[in-house]
């Protein structure tokens, strides 16, 4: 119903803000992601918005690029993921880093989001692996939205971030390091060698 709302920010608080735009106070749910990115109070701000309608109530949710609004969409198709259970799991990491623990189905990082057991994670992965592509992510990485390395999405490097995570390593901190080493051998036990000596710094 509505694509955007673009206004003056008057309010942000823990979990919304309000845009006055046409003289009307619009209050917006969004992700921390969103609320990081929003301008300071008085300055003007587009946010792309999805109108949630239930029987008992009516919701404006926003988000500061397409793309975020592109992937809470995603999210809410899945069987369990409420509006406010995907507005934390995109605020949980940078949507770089979320598009690729889909595509690599990097179940330990999506269920490190509020509200997501291994369970749903799982189903998260299933459910849109088929729906992300590298195209997709690189798109995000265009956007200028998250940090993360890009990785080309290969055997070898799934291999390699899956055994770094179950290591204890963060899905920024091993996509970080495979980033580094990742010309440097096709094989994931080499790939996993150079890596963590990359983190140790040697």
């Amino acid at each position: 119903m509505y694509a955007f709302i673009e206004g003056e920010v008057c309010e942000k608080t823990n979990g919304s803000l309000v845009l006055l735009a046409a003289g009307v106070g619009w209050q917006i749910s969004c992700s921390m992601t969103t609320l990081q990115a929003a301008p300071a109070i008085g300055q003007t701000m587009r946010c792309y918005t999805f109108l949630s309608v239930r029987e008992d109530a009516m919701e404006l949710f926003g988000f500061a690029t397409k793309e975020e609004k592109e992937m809470f969409t995603q999210l809410t198709s899945v069987s369990g993921i409420g509006p406010k259970t995907a507005l934390g799991v995109l605020g949980s990491m940078p949507l770089r880093d979320l598009s690729l623990a889909i595509l690599m189905g990097d179940v330990n990082a999506l269920s490190r989001a509020p509200g997501i057991g291994k369970k749903t994670a799982q189903r998260i992965a299933l459910e849109l692996k088929d729906k992300i592509t590298q195209a997709d992510v690189s798109a995000v990485a265009d956007s200028g939205s998250g940090s993360a390395a890009v990785l080309p999405v290969t055997d070898s490097v799934t291999e390699a971030l899956e055994a770094l995570t179950a290591l204890g390593y963060s899905s920024t901190e091993a996509r970080g390091a495979i980033a580094k080493v990742k010309d440097q051998s096709d094989r994931p036990e080499e790939l996993i060698r150079l890596a963590l000596r990359s983190m140790a710094g040697m």
